[in-house]
């Protein structure tokens, strides 16, 4: 090393992604990488005391839906402030681009159905300056972030561009649309996405209610699709689905796909209520057709899927209620002078929710939790609403009324919905020590009205680590190894992900002791005032993208040194 580092990370513990042990060593960054690692005798430019701290890789989400939050925003949180540097978008087969101008809203309402991002945001913040895909990336190497981001090219967006009002309404594609999809498949990759994504999940559906595009489409379909990505030689597939019942047709296809294309797929892996045992059933499938030579990777998150409710978020267990139609209009402050009422209390609670799936959903009183400040994320089930109104003889709706109002209308209630169908996460302690997953599924950039599971690396590292008490744990280095290398080398980056001399200062400065993610808390600082969920964390002494502090003890530096990836042979 000649010169004067740009930095030096000056005595920390570093777990370099590697999945060894942790050794004590400085870090000299220079020009954006590692320059070295060890014991550094020159100063440098900059210095980060790092002594009683974890240095660590950045880490790398590889299932986020950061596709229109990256057109308008520059700091894509809440991912950046919660030690992520770098993220793939794309996923589920929705997304923006190739699009037609007669077709934005369409697309549109894909993305606020699957994803839960509001209809006026979108509209408002969506600037629509490209067509085709590359051009949608050439947009996006113009700007700047505090993390990298990466693109996948989105199945629903490829064949309503393809097919228009037919692909909309998913009738089978000709061979024409067919060859058309691949090229354009084969264009994006070429042009740096990093691969092709789809959903053949029912329960993703437009705003209107109707299953999205790529809902159905036939194999003949997914396997030319297959083959351009082959032929492209780089990038993977990425797929949600319903299995259930038809886990043979629809593993069946997956392999074929993954075996014809010789391209790496990956799945979402749940527990579900409805199949709490299936999960397991995919993970042998996976793992035999990985000795059998065909990459399938299972996409696990380190915590349920979860919805929050409240009374400043999107849903609460009162949502059917003809009196809360009353309060939608309202802030949340002019709905909790309200909600004080007493009489406006004991009218609400005796009305009649309804009987939609949602509100039963809303309403699931025994799968329903106080959140708390930390949040907890593994409950007991002695703790649910449900069983603290029968310890009562109390009406569960007064008792979850009585707890979304404290903190001045602004608590909030846990509804896990995957991965808690024992009523404890022993099967995601399993789902994460095997070989073939990957931790991901924490879909920033969507749902923001009723979850913040972007922060759950940040929470897969303390709770799996140090914290969990109903269950064995992990090892550190395991789950730093898991959030950073791992994930990189899946997407194809070389260059990241670990804490070596030539690699990209993607690095976290950690204060594991301290390290802690705080209740989530709203703000309304998306386009046309929309609102979303935000969660930070305590203890992330400094996190740096290709050598530059984005964030430092919980505050944005407002550096931007995150571009677009292209992804590369």
């Amino acid at each position: 090393m000649s010169g004067k580092p740009d930095i030096v990370i000056r005595g920390g513990t570093v777990v370099d992604g590697s999945g060894g042990p942790m050794f004590s060593a400085d870090v000299a960054i220079s020009d954006g990488c590692i320059s070295a690692v060890g014991t550094i005798l020159e100063s440098g430019i900059d210095e980060i005391d790092a002594r009683g701290r974890l240095v660590m890789p950045g880490f790398v989400d590889v299932h986020t839906h950061y596709d229109a939050q990256v057109t308008w925003a520059n700091q894509i949180t809440p991912s950046s402030c919660n030690g992520v540097t770098t993220v793939l978008m794309g996923n589920c087969g929705v997304g923006f681009a190739p699009v037609r101008p007669e077709d934005h809203d369409m697309l549109i309402s894909v993305m606020e159905g699957v994803e839960d991002i509001p209809e006026v945001v979108m509209r408002e913040g969506l600037p629509w300056t490209w067509a085709s895909f590359p051009d949608y990336l050439d947009m996006l190497s113009a700007r700047q972030f505090d993390v990298d981001v990466a693109t996948q090219v989105p199945h629903a967006a490829l064949r309503v561009f393809v097919m228009g009002k037919r692909g909309a309404e998913r009738e089978e594609a000709t061979a024409a649309d067919r060859k058309a999809m691949a090229q354009l498949t084969a264009e994006g990759i070429r042009a740096g996405a990093f691969g092709f994504s789809t959903s053949r999940l029912l329960q993703h559906q437009t705003a209107e209610g109707e299953p999205i595009p790529s809902y159905g489409a036939a194999e003949a379909e997914l396997a030319e699709i297959a083959n351009a990505v082959a032929d492209v030689g780089r990038g993977w597939l990425q797929v949600v689905g319903d299995y259930g019942a038809a886990i043979d047709q629809e593993f069946g296809l997956l392999t074929r796909l993954a075996k014809r294309s010789g391209r790496p797929l990956t799945l979402t892996l749940l527990q579900t209520h409805a199949y709490p045992e299936q999960w397991q059933d995919l993970l042998a499938r996976i793992a035999a057709a990985n000795a059998d030579g065909i990459q399938i990777t299972g996409q696990v998150r380190g915590r349920p899927t979860s919805t929050l409710l409240g009374f400043e978020l999107s849903e609460n267990p009162f949502l059917g209620c003809p009196s809360w139609q009353e309060l939608a209009p309202l802030t949340i402050d002019e709905r909790v002078s309200v909600l004080r009422d007493p009489s406006f209390r004991a009218r609400l609670i005796a009305e009649p929710a309804g009987n939609s799936a949602q509100i039963k959903r809303l309403r699931d009183w025994d799968w329903i939790y106080p959140f708390g400040d930390p949040p907890e994320y593994e409950p007991d089930p002695s703790m649910s609403i449900g069983a603290e109104a029968r310890r009562r003889g109390a009406d569960p709706a007064e008792i979850a009324y009585d707890l979304m109002l404290e903190n001045n209308g602004r608590a909030i209630l846990y509804h896990p919905m995957t991965n808690y169908a024992d009523g404890g996460m022993d099967a995601v302690h399993e789902m994460l020590g095997h070989p073939n997953t990957l931790i991901g599924l924490g879909d920033g950039g969507a749902h923001v009205g009723i979850m913040c599971d972007a922060t759950d690396m940040a929470h897969t590292l303390t709770y799996w680590t140090r914290d969990r008490e109903r269950g064995p744990k992990h090892g550190i280095e395991d789950m730093v190894r898991r959030l950073t290398s791992t994930n990189a080398q899946a997407i194809g980056l070389k260059d990241r992900g670990s804490i070596a001399p030539g690699m990209r200062a993607d690095i976290n400065v950690v204060d594991y002791d301290a390290l802690q993610l705080n209740a989530p808390e709203v703000h309304y600082d998306l386009p046309a005032g929309g609102k979303r969920i935000l969660q930070y964390c305590t203890g992330f002494d400094a996190t740096l993208v290709a050598g530059v502090p984005t964030w430092r003890n919980g505050k944005a530096t407002g550096s931007l040194p995150g571009r677009l990836l292209r992804s590369s042979h």
